[in-house]
């Protein structure tokens, strides 16, 4: 890099222009890039997407990506800790084609996920560092420039000098991009936490900064969370807020939570100041996202896959991203979906936003490379943070580790079936002929919608449609509830975008959208996972995971086999980086911790009680699941994991031969528990390590040859291990079980609440034992948020069996049915 005041310099200052022929010669070797990448594959160790040999480590309580940005023919990688506004030991790694890890000299760590691309100096931002063309790495210490380090922005007056600097904390800075000049425009909130009181900072609500971007003559900033006790608790709690800037003055957009800004420039900011600028974020209804366009901000609600994201505090969301990822349409992840997304999206033109597929890992940051996109993860924390629960008992903390994700771009639409939940309104007081906000229809084959009401008198709700993104809205038909009614309608409408609008005012309204694409999983485990124990196997390998702290770097596990009730411990084995099984010398020292005695495996979490599955959560709530293979109600002698965190913050939910995504208490707990997959399978244990998921539970003469199958060097251990999404190749959710079977049943008394979402096709059947009908009323919690509404009431006569299949386009949360009199009584559903 020239001096700052060398004739080269100054060229580079007075004449921009020429540098896009550097950024275009940049481009050419990312090509010859693309035809390097895929030599990798032979020469290191591989599963799923995932090279345990690059994975990075920390010694805080997380270790997230922040950052992947290809530049200078390498991939460049930032991780970051929990909380460290003035340096961690955190690196900048540098990644070769041939998938070479470089940790770079220059590292100072902190909490950093910003990065940028400044055209004009040919010169990329990431972290604190500063690299060149030429690999030179600069760096802007954090003495010069505290604060934890979450957005660049194109500078609003010189911005071929100049550049924008967020933290997390709602610091500001603008940093001169020859001299490293850092001016403090705003300081940053850790400088004077003492006198807050928290690390929020004055300038603005909430706390916890996200994205950062410049257009149309201001600057944005988002922040997604909110310190106080009610946002460490309760998902709606209002936090956040999505605020621009126009060189002088702040001006709050719109007080919910946001994460991303950006702009069709991507990476390099806007080339036009009449470019749009987008951000996505969301509050307990639904996903939000937001258009400055001409000046003007428009907004658009889309439904959420996941509820794992919904703290109000913001911790659950990392970095969510709309990224290049050089296909036309560009990449979006939001609340465990990816989504296609239109790189021309302004108003008159909103079409084209379609959901791909959900996803079980924690994305921090993603980019193409070479023929592949890389996802950067947040894969294994050290600390638990608030996602701590019973029926996860104590583990000992494992060392902080993610890596990085590899997969092909064709591969993001198969994984797990599109999903979407949210809604308009919930208990709401709703003005006449105001029309609500778009709400996206688009991409989904199954539609439903709830209404609901608290008002005394009917009330009519107009349905409209914008058919092609372009502003058109026409009224499709209008729905008439009666006094505190509740209506479901199936969605049939073709379009983009829905809206509502009430003629009259309407009291404690309730809009909601329930919508699904068909499961067209087969029931059966794909060949990946050939060798997991069946219920039948004899014998099998079961075996208690650990991933080890201080630096050693290896999952260490406690092996057994299993032949019917006959236990025998084979030894203690370590997983390394290379994928190799190795037994432990138990005369080593110093000896590691023993896997069955610091991950030991809570009892009697669950319960089949022949209903179904019975989960008493730790406020003493009781829930229902459905069962897959009833054998496995059976506990094996050696019990099995029911619940572990497998990415930061996320749990899978291990019952009844399925696994399910469970969110943390604060995003909704098991009220918000989804389906993933039926796997009937004896799995016993499973963990994260060097970002794959790694289980136990194996029949190795059903092995073969798969891959996946890990065998120890002696023959006599193995494990299973693959990526956590691989998981939604396990087999379509399904199973049977109901609230009650055979159930001395009270008059008026609800049932527990049964799992209903996330199924694909669905029936009930209703049975007796008592000499009278019994008049059943079933009840939907259409929200997840225990707002239970009547679907249906079915008379029940003497010796009959009630049958009733659900519409497909049906769904909700949970049900549970009440009787009008005592009796023995049976409600069943078969899930396929």
């Amino acid at each position: 890099m020239p001096s700052p005041n060398s004739p080269a310099a100054v060229r580079l200052q007075s004449k921009p222009r020429p540098s896009a022929c550097l950024l275009q010669a940049w481009f050419s070797v990312l090509l010859v890039v693309q035809c390097l990448i895929p030599a990798h594959a032979a020469s290191q160790p591989s599963l799923s997407g995932i090279y345990p040999h690059l994975a990075m480590f920390n010694p805080d309580g997380e270790c997230g990506t922040g950052a992947v940005v290809p530049w200078a023919d390498r991939l460049w990688v930032i991780t970051y800790a929990p909380h460290k506004p003035t340096g961690s030991a955190d690196k900048l790694y540098e990644i070769t084609a041939d998938l070479t890890q470089i940790i770079r000299p220059e590292s100072v760590g902190g909490t950093s996920a910003n990065r940028m691309i400044h055209r004009e100096s040919g010169q990329l931002f990431i972290g604190p560092y500063v690299i060149d063309g030429k690999r030179q790495v600069r760096v802007l210490t954090p003495d010069r420039m505290p604060g934890r380090l979450t957005g660049n922005a194109r500078h609003l007056t010189d911005p071929a000098r100049w550049i924008y600097v967020a933290t997390m904390e709602e610091g500001f800075y603008e940093v001169n991009v020859h001299t490293l000049e850092a001016r403090e425009l705003y300081p940053d909130a850790n400088r004077d936490q003492q006198r807050l009181g928290s690390h929020a900072g004055p300038l603005l609500p909430g706390y916890h900064g996200k994205g950062l971007y410049s257009a149309q003559g201001r600057m944005v900033y988002a922040n997604n969370g909110e310190y106080s006790p009610a946002a460490m608790s309760r998902p709606e709690t209002p936090s956040g807020c999505l605020a621009e800037w126009d060189g002088h003055d702040w001006r709050v957009v719109r007080r919910q939570q946001f994460t991303d800004v950006t702009g069709p420039g991507g990476l390099e900011g806007n080339r036009s100041p009449e470019d749009p600028l987008w951000s996505i974020g969301w509050d307990h209804r639904s996903l939000i996202l937001m258009l400055l366009d001409r000046g003007t901000w428009h907004s658009f609600r889309l439904p959420k896959s996941s509820h794992s994201y919904d703290g109000a505090h913001g911790w659950n969301t990392e970095w969510p991203r709309i990224r290049d990822i050089g296909r036309g349409d560009w990449l979006m992840t939001m609340h465990g979906a990816f989504w296609r997304f239109p790189r021309r999206f302004r108003i008159g033109a909103t079409a084209g936003i379609i959901p791909e597929s959900n996803y079980l890992k924690v994305i921090g940051d993603f980019a193409r490379w070479g023929d592949r996109i890389v996802f950067g993860c947040d894969d294994t924390a050290k600390a638990e943070f608030l996602n701590k629960r019973r029926a996860k008992g104590e583990i000992s903390p494992p060392q902080s580790q993610s890596n990085l994700w590899f997969v092909r771009p064709g591969a993001i639409d198969d994984f797990g079936p599109v999903l979407g939940r949210g809604g308009l309104w919930m208990k709401e007081d709703i003005a006449a002929d105001v029309p609500s906000e778009p709400f996206l229809i688009a991409g989904y084959d199954r539609r439903g919608l709830h209404l609901s009401h608290g008002g005394s008198g009917a009330v009519t709700v107009r349905v409209e449609v914008d058919a092609r993104g372009d502003g058109a809205w026409r009224r499709s038909r209008e729905l008439q509830l009666g006094p505190k009614d509740h209506r479901w309608v199936e969605l049939t409408e073709t379009g983009t975008w829905l809206r509502l609008v009430a003629p009259q005012p309407i009291r404690e309204a309730t809009a909601w959208f329930q919508f699904s694409n068909e499961d067209r999983r087969s029931s059966r485990p794909a060949s990946i996972f050939d060798g997991l124990a069946r219920p039948s196997s004899e014998p099998w390998l079961g075996g208690w995971l650990l991933p080890l702290d201080r630096d050693r770097r290896t999952l260490a596990i406690s092996s057994v086999q299993v032949v019917g009730a006959e236990v025998s411990h084979l030894g203690t084995y370590e997983l390394h980086g290379n994928l190799e099984l190795r037994p432990i010398d138990p005369a080593a020292a110093p000896a590691p911790p023993e896997p069955r005695v610091h991950a030991r495996m809570p009892t009697q979490v669950v319960v089949h009680d022949g209903a179904s599955i019975l989960f008493v959560d730790d406020q003493q709530n009781r829930w229902r699941l459905p069962v897959g293979d009833p054998s496995l109600a059976d506990i094996s002698p050696v019990g099995y994991r029911v619940d572990r965190e497998v990415a930061t913050e996320r749990d899978l939910f291990n019952a009844g031969g399925t696994f399910f995504e469970l969110p943390a208490e604060n995003a909704g707990g098991f009220a918000k528990v989804r389906p993933v997959a039926t796997h009937n399978l004896r799995i016993h244990d499973y963990c994260s390590y060097r970002g794959l998921l790694v289980m136990t539970g194996v029949d190795l003469n059903r092995a073969g040859r798969n891959r996946h199958i890990l065998r120890s060097t002696d023959g006599k251990a193995a494990v299973w291990a693959g990526v956590i999404d691989d998981v939604w190749k396990l087999g379509k959710p399904r199973g049977t079980g109901g609230p009650w079977k055979r159930t001395a049943v009270a008059a008026g008394i609800p049932s527990d609440p049964y799992l209903l979402t996330g199924y694909d096709q669905k029936r009930i059947s209703f049975s007796h034992e008592s000499p009278v009908t019994l008049r059943i009323r079933v009840e939907i919690d259409v929200t997840g948020t225990g707002i239970w509404t009547s679907y249906a009431t079915f008379d029940v006569p003497p010796g009959s069996e009630i049958r009733h299949v659900f519409p497909r386009a049906f769904s909700a949360y949970w049900l549970r049915v009440t009787s009008d009199h005592d009796g023995l009584a049976t409600v069943q559903l078969q899930y396929d």
